[in-house]
């Protein structure tokens, strides 16, 4: 029994291989997807940029390679962040499909709002003759490809011409130029009104002292990014979240002034800047479920032919190796009946009618091998308890360890009752066929 349980795991090897490739097909359909649409967005700022020039004292090296003290005009500037910084805005959602992979798209209606009240430094010393350059108004987004119509910016109530570009990091976005300061202290008014297009994901980067973002969609399935929401409600007719939070709570003004990239959800890794955001998840993400419904597929086996033994044991009935194995086999194909079916009709539904054919197949053949039909539907009964508790360990997957935990205490609780009369020196002692 041992050796035709391991060898039933080459062929769940096998349709564990077809899952990860039909899965590297679908990124491929979504990367597809993203070229000629959008990409996964992500909105950082606005930020106010101040450059300056000013007389300074600089390390350079000089013929011989050493380092000596060389007084030259230098260019600076200076970085601020909004004191508040509000974003909110619905996204409109669309599924586009790419043979039969399906990509969740969206359209979001921005709306940016902030507020400046920044005083420039006055350190500079009287023979640095400081001078003031024009002041930049900067947004970064992820991918340019997704703005849509013309992008309205208003700085105090008037409308701002918008260039291409940062305007101060080479990263896409767009920018504006200020007029000149006359005066140490600078206060702006910000709303920038922005179309934008993209895929599976929204991040918004909170770099204001305060930060308020809210985001509404009729998608019914969010998977909420970076810090949980202050306030959501999810439900069938869609989602709405709100986050508030402050910078002494995060650190994305310090990594953003270090130079750390600003990456889409969920492709975050050590070097990107802390978002907040969303990601519209695929309700049913039928090669998940099956990998994870795989995963399982050794746990069917060991119990289908630990039935098979009790049968042996208690009925004195004998099964061929052969016909352990065919049934293993018929097992194995369930699987890959779920990930073809799956790809077509609802992940429920598939799993339904593959379980229903490979039940009433090993029933029917069990008919035969156990010599009473009783018998055969009666183990058919019992693979349509396991198939459904398999099903009810993949949708509750926060529950999945304590219903596994369960599911097995229960099966090994029904083994140890039913053999609990069985002299195991008896049965050792009568010769047995090699399986």
């Amino acid at each position: 029994m041992l050796a035709l349980t391991l060898a039933i795991l080459i062929p769940l090897s096998l349709v564990r291989d077809v899952i990860h490739e039909r899965q590297r097909y679908r990124a491929e359909a979504v990367a597809d997807v993203v070229r000629a649409y959008a990409g996964p967005q992500a909105l950082a700022g606005p930020v106010l940029t101040v450059p300056y020039t000013e007389w300074a004292n600089v390390l350079e090296p000089d013929a011989a390679g050493a380092m000596r003290s060389v007084r030259k005009r230098v260019t600076r500037q200076w970085t601020f962040f909004p004191a508040q910084l509000r974003v909110s805005g619905p996204l409109v959602p669309t599924v586009r499909r790419r043979g039969i992979y399906e990509v969740p798209l969206y359209a979001w209606n921005g709306d940016v709002r902030a507020e400046f009240d920044v005083t420039l430094p006055s350190d500079a010393t009287a023979d640095a003759q400081r001078e003031i350059g024009t002041p930049v108004m900067s947004y970064g987004i992820a991918d340019v490809r997704g703005i849509r119509g013309t992008p309205r910016l208003q700085i105090d109530g008037r409308v701002t011409a918008l260039r291409e570009g940062h305007g101060v990091r080479d990263t896409g976005g767009l920018h504006a130029r200020l007029e000149a300061p006359d005066g140490a202290r600078l206060r702006y008014s910000t709303q920038l009104a922005l179309d934008l297009a993209g895929a599976e994901s929204l991040a918004i980067f909170p770099l204001g002292t305060r930060n308020d973002v809210r985001l509404t969609s009729t998608w019914p399935h969010p998977s909420f990014q970076g810090r949980s929401p202050a306030d959501s409600r999810v439900g069938a007719e869609g989602f709405a979240a709100q986050w508030q939070l402050a910078s002494v709570a995060t650190d994305v003004q310090r990594e953003y002034l270090a130079g750390h990239a600003m990456q889409p959800l969920p492709a975050v890794d050590e070097r990107t800047l802390d978002a907040l955001g969303v990601v519209l998840t695929d309700p049913v993400d039928a090669y998940s479920q099956a990998d994870r419904a795989t995963k399982y597929g050794l746990l069917f086996v060991l119990l289908t032919f630990v039935g098979f033994f009790m049968f042996e044991l208690i009925r004195a009935l004998p099964i061929h190796p052969i016909q352990y194995g065919l049934v293993g086999l018929a097992i194995a194909i369930f699987f890959l009946l779920l990930v073809s079916l799956s790809e077509h009709v609802a992940f429920g539904l598939a799993y339904a009618i593959a379980a229903f054919a490979c039940i009433g197949l090993i029933a029917f053949y069990l008919t035969a091998v156990l010599r009473s039909a009783m018998r055969g539907l009666g183990f058919g009964a019992m693979l349509a308890l396991l198939y459904a508790a398999l099903y009810g360990l993949l949708i509750s997957e926060d529950n999945a360890l304590v219903l596994g935990a369960g599911l097995l205490f229960v099966i090994l609780a029904a083994i140890m009752i039913v053999t609990r009369h069985v002299d195991w020196y008896r049965v050792a002692a009568v010769p047995t066929r090699t399986m």
